[in-house]
């Protein structure tokens, strides 16, 4: 489904899949959409219209997907191990393959301008690719499977899951940063587009938020009825969405009390007035 960011509203189904919808995204500019299924494709849609544009056939279950800047070209990656290179204007062509992982993919994003492939996958890694030769650059190890991964270009960070672990890695050297420890398993976290603090979710049905620079929590709370599987920043910053295992999609603002989509800050002093409207206009109809 597509909607409205700020207030949730729904503008639009994409139908078509025949199988669970395991990744889905927007292009730069929000004009296509992009999902991978369990039907073994991978699909490309005009955001605009909801009409299909593309299926791209896999042997297996299809997990992540990821256009390139503009749009030219589509990255995915899922069960087989392989990640795939499809060129959007020769929809027809075959694509290119990179192997490597010996565990399903869950993740792949173009990474460094476009230059670059980063995935994660079961088997406990996650590899930088090279564009141009198609060959690993590097590889960071963990003791458990990957749960997410967020690259943030302007920021310079990337920020992976595993466990109960948050971590942050430089993106340019892959060097980590900082990482910390939450109360539970986490599936998926968010970094702040300006570097104010983390948000999590995980196993334990809670939301978490983090301070960036000291890994302090700063509060935790229960919304959702089941495991929390993606929570995401807004461009702005201004509002999280977060994804469960209850079925629901819900929006949380980072700063509570601030006018913001269907979010209405009213201040104390208007609050009063406000109520003194209400008695006077109730008092003066019981005198007429």
């Amino acid at each position: 489904m597509l909607r409205q960011g700020d207030t949730g509203d729904w503008i639009g189904t994409f139908l078509g899949h025949k199988g669970a919808v395991w990744g889905a995204t927007l292009n730069k500019t929000a004009t296509k959409a992009a999902t991978a299924a369990a039907d073994f494709t991978a699909k490309v849609w005009d955001a605009v219209t909801g009409d299909e544009l593309i299926t791209l056939a896999h042997k297996h279950i299809v997990k992540s997907v990821d256009f390139t800047q503009d749009s030219n070209h589509l990255l995915t990656g899922g069960q087989d191990k392989l990640l795939r290179i499809y060129d959007l204007t020769k929809p027809e062509a075959d694509p290119e393959q990179i192997g490597g992982h010996t565990s399903a993919i869950k993740k792949a994003l173009w990474y460094n301008n476009d230059r670059q492939i980063l995935s994660a996958a079961d088997d406990k890694t996650v590899r930088l690719w090279d564009r141009v030769s198609m060959t690993e650059v590097k590889t960071l190890n963990f003791n458990l499977s990957v749960s997410s991964m967020e690259y943030i270009p302007d920021g310079e960070t990337l920020l992976i899951t595993y466990g109960r672990t948050i971590a942050l890695y430089n993106s340019s050297s892959l060097e980590l940063i900082k990482s910390f420890e939450a109360p539970a398993p986490i599936n998926s976290a968010s970094l702040h587009p300006e570097k104010d603090c983390i948000v999590a979710g995980g196993d334990d049905f809670k939301l978490y938020k983090y301070d960036y620079s000291t890994g302090e929590e700063l509060e935790s709370y229960k919304g959702h009825f089941g495991p929390v599987h993606c929570v995401r920043f807004s461009p702005d910053g201004e509002l999280y969405a977060s994804g469960s295992e209850d079925g629901t999609l819900r929006l949380w603002q980072t700063a509570v009390g601030k006018t913001y989509g269907l979010w209405k800050c009213v201040l104390p002093e208007e609050l009063v007035s406000e109520n003194s409207d209400a008695i006077y206009n109730v008092s003066s109809e019981l005198k007429a």
